[in-house]
């Protein structure tokens, strides 16, 4: 059962006050006293886990645990409740059978939560499965890992149980390497840092760090690469950092564009090294690395090191004249740097963790022909909207190297950032990590979080699937959100919160908040008029309005039922979001109707709400950086990230005209269709028809599962759909699927009329033109084709795809004369 939803069951257990011999296990209450036995010879950080989750403990009951060190149990001195923990190999659990019946010895990160003789045992193959083991049992009694950067504080009661099952808990991860990567943290994290919690460094710094590693282990994850923008100092720069993550047993890595573990944009000094150029300073080069692979190796560091090479700061290879000298000299720079570990470190260059990650041009470069030694793992990515460019094919998954996945939770850069609210969908963020998945990217996961904040059950849902890629399915992803709702704010308002979340997710996938200017940037360019329109669809546009307005309005009903001492953790992870995006599109929205109207009166009044939206977000964000927790979080949260055009007053009046009505002859309104609606469809080869739960604007988007790479041959799988046409007339019908891509950039859709001959559709963009920026701002691929319709009554549409990895979400008919509009609505026509 996923973690969560057992905190949801011992929550309500502890409502009903029942307790079931079998299912629970004491952990602490009023009338006992609980010991906690652990090794004498324990490390560090095993203590830090046990000594946090005990105070968590204490704050819910009153009743404080008492710790001892033992190296066997006193077993006539145990009075109460006993939780005995340590690693497998340690003498105090030598004697426990139950452990001799598992495997352990070279078991990655693997713990076991078992109940025997009246004792509850959480035993770790090594120090991180102990201390996973330790924050997963804190978690099923209801201590969020979100308890100090959201503030989501355990409430009290009387008893604390634990629910297990007879045979107990037994888990390791799915994947090796989880982590998180800091990035553009020019807008909070380092404001926030620097000013308010570590002014005595006026930087991202040890005291930062430690939170975070602990956040990283309170979430089962393992790996970090730092924050590297110029406005940070570099992590090994930092006094105190790398030490911090040595005692947090804290994998350090470094991005895409960070080889060596080297921080470029601050620790490159071209006026005495020279250009950054393998081509021309080859010797000054190999130093500074040379010196960062000693330094990691004196520090015990535990380390993922990047391969190959880029330029300062995410851009190409510096010196290189064509393509092919690209190649040839990053097969010559892969090899130095090899060459260099294996010396420095003093091993077997097999053995030494390395990653390349093919992102922007060094995808283009693997794709030419980019020679990579087997044992280096192969990191794809999305295309910083979500959409993984590229998985392994069958071959490389048999690479020793194994594969991973560096994936965008935030992003700065074009078509536009999206830096201000983390609104990427969960069931996107499920589809194309399960799929990664399923193709071989096991080894490595990395989520480019931002700030941390405000992307927490973005990044909670990411390394929950990291770890246990089985915890959540594809109907399941709302359940997610309901038990992290549930743990956090109780189970009676659970629905209630998640409801209002997941139409959040969805109403941002239709057009994320920071996209609702339809500007671009790099370069910039000012803000237009909305795509929503208010002459067709029903008027999408003030739909659009009313949508928010009404989740805003269940966020207030909601709050009211809210715990006093949670109202802290409520604004943060859902009022503050919800408002703000709320109130960006209402921002937008209003202006558009002012300009849209004759009327003064109307056009005063539209402007005054846009006007109001806009000065409101303000208040909100003041809020929360000032007004909250003391001030807990001043310098956080940035509403106006880069100070893009989308977050000022937007100014219509030049560009708005007044919109020509419908003409007559168009009377019939479109036929909406959502994907998951097919009349009848066919599979192929074992793979068959699925809808995802909480994903597309639909929330419930089809796809062929499993979700492995494949190609068909012969007879296609396909969805048909029916529909009403009562005019005879020039149709178009739409097809809309998500933006995804293959690998051959040879996604097809095969469109079939009735009985007429199948149309073929070519579906996947290449690099950043101008037809992928639509697609991702938008997230939907187009697919149209025109019809004459001669004879009213039903008709039929079959669509068969070439490949799995094609996505669809909704359909449309209409007639051609009908005006455009944004929307396919989410509703069953």
């Amino acid at each position: 059962m996923n973690k969560i939803l057992c905190a949801v069951v011992l929550l309500i257990s502890v409502l009903s006050c029942q307790q079931k011999k079998k299912d629970f296990y004491t952990i602490a209450g009023s009338s006992s006293t609980t010991t906690i036995y652990v090794s004498g010879q324990c490390d560090s950080l095993l203590c830090w886990a046990i000594t946090d989750v005990a105070q968590s403990i204490e704050s819910i009951t009153g009743t404080k645990l008492l710790i001892k060190e033992a190296n066997e149990l006193p077993e006539t001195e145990i009075g109460g409740n006993s939780i005995i923990v340590g690693l497998y190999t340690d003498e105090l659990l030598k004697n426990e059978k139950f452990i001799e019946d598992k495997d352990w010895k070279g078991v990655w990160e693997q713990f076991l939560i078992k109940q025997d003789r009246g004792k509850l045992f959480i035993v770790g193959s090594d120090i991180r499965g102990t201390v996973y083991g330790i924050f997963d049992m804190a978690e099923r009694i209801g201590i969020s890992p979100w308890n100090w950067w959201a503030d989501v504080k355990p409430l009290p009661r009387d008893v604390v149980n634990l629910t297990l099952p007879s045979e107990g808990i037994l888990q390791s991860p799915s994947v090796k390497f989880r982590g998180i990567f800091l990035n553009d943290e020019d807008w909070g994290l380092q404001p926030w840092a620097a000013k308010t919690f570590e002014p005595e460094t006026g930087d991202i710094g040890p005291k930062t760090y430690e939170k975070i590693f602990q956040l990283l282990l309170r979430l089962k994850a393992n790996t970090i690469w730092p924050a590297m923008h110029h406005c940070t100092k570099p992590f090994f720069a930092a006094e105190g950092n790398k030490e911090m993550a040595e005692k947090y047993h804290i994998v350090l890595g470094s991005s895409h564009a960070e080889p060596m573990l080297r921080n470029n944009v601050r620790e490159w000094d071209q006026q005495k090294n020279g250009a950054f150029n393998y081509f021309s300073n080859s010797k000054n080069v190999q130093q500074y690395w040379q010196d960062r692979v000693k330094e990691t190796k004196n520090a015990g560091n535990e380390c993922l090191y990047s391969m190959g090479m880029r330029g300062i700061h995410d851009s190409k290879m510096e010196g290189a004249s064509s393509q092919e000298e690209m190649i040839d000299m990053m097969h010559t720079i892969i090899k130095d740097q090899r060459d260099m570990l294996a010396t420095a470190l003093e091993k077997s260059v097999e053995e030494i963790p390395q990653v390349l990650v093919p992102y922007k041009e060094v995808l283009d470069l693997y794709n030419a022909g980019l020679q990579v030694p087997d044992d280096i793992s192969l990191m794809w990515c999305d295309d910083n909207y979500g959409y993984i460019r590229r998985l392994s094919s069958r071959e490389e998954q048999k690479r020793s190297g194994g594969a991973g996945v560096y994936y965008h939770l935030s992003y700065w850069g074009r078509p536009h950032d999206y830096l201000w609210l983390s609104t990427t969908q969960p069931g996107l963020i499920w589809y194309e990590m399960t799929r990664a998945y399923q193709n071989g990217a096991k080894n490595i996961w990395i989520a480019n979080v931002g700030d941390i904040k405000p992307a927490e059950y973005n990044t909670e849902f990411f390394l929950d699937l990291a770890w246990d890629i089985n915890s959540i399915n594809s109907s399941g992803v709302k359940d997610h959100l309901r038990a992290c709702c549930a743990r956090d704010f109780g189970v009676e308002n659970a629905d209630g919160i998640a409801d209002v979340m997941q139409e959040y997710y969805r109403l941002a996938f239709l057009r994320k908040p920071e996209f609702m200017g339809w500007s671009q940037t790099e370069p910039t360019t000012k803000t237009h008029l909305s795509a929503f329109s208010t002459d067709a669809n029903d008027n999408e546009l003030q739909r659009r309005i009313d949508d928010y307005q009404q989740l805003v309005d269940k966020v207030e009903r909601v709050k009211q039922s809210v715990n006093a001492n949670l109202l802290d953790a409520f604004f943060q992870l859902v009022e503050y979001p919800v408002k703000g995006a709320a109130l960006i599109n209402h921002k937008f929205l209003y202006a558009q109707l002012a300009d849209c109207v004759a009327d003064k009166d109307e056009k005063a009044t539209y402007k005054s709400r846009s006007q109001d939206a806009y000065r409101k977000i303000e208040e909100l964000t003041n809020y929360y950086n000032k007004g909250m927790l003391s001030g807990k979080w001043d310098g956080m949260m940035n509403a106006a990230p880069r100070n893009l055009p989308v977050f000022a007053m937007p100014d219509f009046s030049k560009e708005a005209e007044m919109k020509e009505t419908m003409p007559d002859l168009v009377n019939a309104k479109p036929v909406f269709i959502q994907a998951k609606n097919y009349t009848s469809c066919r599979g192929k080869n074992d793979y068959n028809w699925q809808s995802i739960d909480g994903l597309g604007s639909s929330d419930a988007a089809i796809t062929l599962y499993p979700l492995s790479i494949h190609t068909f041959e012969g007879e296609l799988p396909f969805v048909e759909y029916e529909f009403e046409i009562d005019q005879p007339g020039e149709y178009e019908i739409e097809i809309r699927c998500l933006p995804t891509h293959s690998n051959n950039f040879n996604h097809e859709l095969r469109v079939q009329f009735d009985e007429n001959k199948p149309e073929v559709y070519p579906l996947n963009t290449k690099g950043r033109s101008n037809e992928w920026k639509t697609n991702v701002l938008r997230n939907f691929v187009s697919v149209k084709s025109k019809l004459d319709i001669t004879n009213t009554g039903r008709h039929q549409v079959k669509i068969f795809v070439n490949q799995t990895g094609i996505v669809i979400d909704q359909l449309a008919v209409k007639q051609e004369a009908y005006p455009a509009y944004y929307e396919i609505p989410n509703k069953t026509n």
